[in-house]
């Protein structure tokens, strides 16, 4: 017969009876851990993909690079995202240089079946649907914050751009695209902007165009481009940093080169266009936040990033 202490007794009555007051009376974490371990359809709503991220106006500069492109750059709040596109044998396939491509790393699976998917989730289908008029985009925290897709065509332009159109089919029958028709724009959940060798005149003759053209930022003004850039066309416009501005990040930036990014970025806004800076130095890291910081306070909208960890939390 095994014989239990008196000392033993009480600390075991002690031991159960907080257990039983846990139970009687739960604390908040207590609640949260149960109900968090149960599923319970109390914590759950259909559009919580996106729960708690603040979006914010970075673009992941090679996003197919990310382990896990889109998703990951979806994490982290940021609204604007990149594919360099290859137009091979009727195929769009994304990668930054031939010998990186692949047969599973396509446009569609990359890029347009994910955003078909997601944007159908943050829209469900149900009773207290019915009046929606709306569409969300990718945020719950902000649903009316379209993410920008920008198409880097790698290929002839002119030859991979009615692929790409016909490619963005699943988003355009489904209404999330940004579309100006008939004079008027209308922003969608997803914002499509060619780069890179997308023909600017073909772009420009799309009616509707729900694909638009980054326009050059130093160029907007140029006549020998006859063409009037607005948001209707062009709902951004970027150009290469370092020709543009050349401040290195180190030192002090002199007052001709802050004037060269405020008349670039001023001259896009005076258009309803927002600006982007790209190939911004990335190193030393002191040199980069300063060129970031200087970006913002000058008014540029995107901060073109390579580290997304390091631009969401700067």
């Amino acid at each position: 017969m095994v014989v239990i202490s008196p000392r033993f007794s009480r600390i075991f009555a002690c031991l159960l009876a907080c257990a039983q007051a846990c139970i009687a009376k739960p604390t908040v974490d207590n609640q949260i851990t149960m109900l968090e371990n149960s599923n319970s359809p109390l914590i759950q709503y259909p559009t919580q993909f996106t729960q708690n991220i603040v979006p914010k106006p970075i673009h992941s500069h090679n996003d197919y690079w990310r382990d896990v492109p889109l998703f990951t750059a979806l994490s982290l709040g940021v609204a604007s995202v990149e594919a360099d596109v290859w137009l091979m044998n009727g195929t769009l396939f994304v990668g930054h240089e031939l010998a990186a491509l692949t047969p599973a790393r396509t446009f569609e699976s990359l890029y347009i079946n994910p955003l078909v998917t997601i944007i159908e989730g943050q829209n469900p289908k149900d009773q207290f649907t019915t009046n929606q008029t709306g569409i969300n985009g990718v945020f719950d925290m902000a649903g009316t914050v379209p993410l920008q897709l920008l198409v880097d065509i790698k290929t002839d332009g002119v030859e991979a751009l009615p692929f790409i159109l016909k490619a963005m089919d699943p988003l355009r029958q489904r209404g999330f695209l940004t579309t100006f028709a008939n004079g008027n724009l209308t922003e969608g959940a997803i914002t499509v902007v060619g780069t890179g060798n997308s023909p600017l005149e073909q772009v420009k003759a799309l009616s509707p165009r729900d694909y638009f053209f980054d326009a050059p930022l130093t160029q907007l003004n140029d006549t020998s481009l006859n063409t009037t850039f607005d948001i209707t066309l062009s709902p951004l416009a970027s150009t290469d940093y370092g020709p543009a501005i050349g401040w290195s990040g180190i030192g002090n930036i002199s007052e001709t080169q802050r004037n060269n990014i405020i008349t670039l970025v001023d001259m896009a806004h005076s258009l309803g266009i927002r600006s982007r800076f790209w190939d911004t130095p990335g190193w030393p890291i002191h040199a980069r936040d300063a060129i970031w910081q200087e970006l913002l306070n000058d008014g540029s909208d995107w901060l073109n990033a390579d580290d997304l960890e390091a631009a969401s939390s700067f």
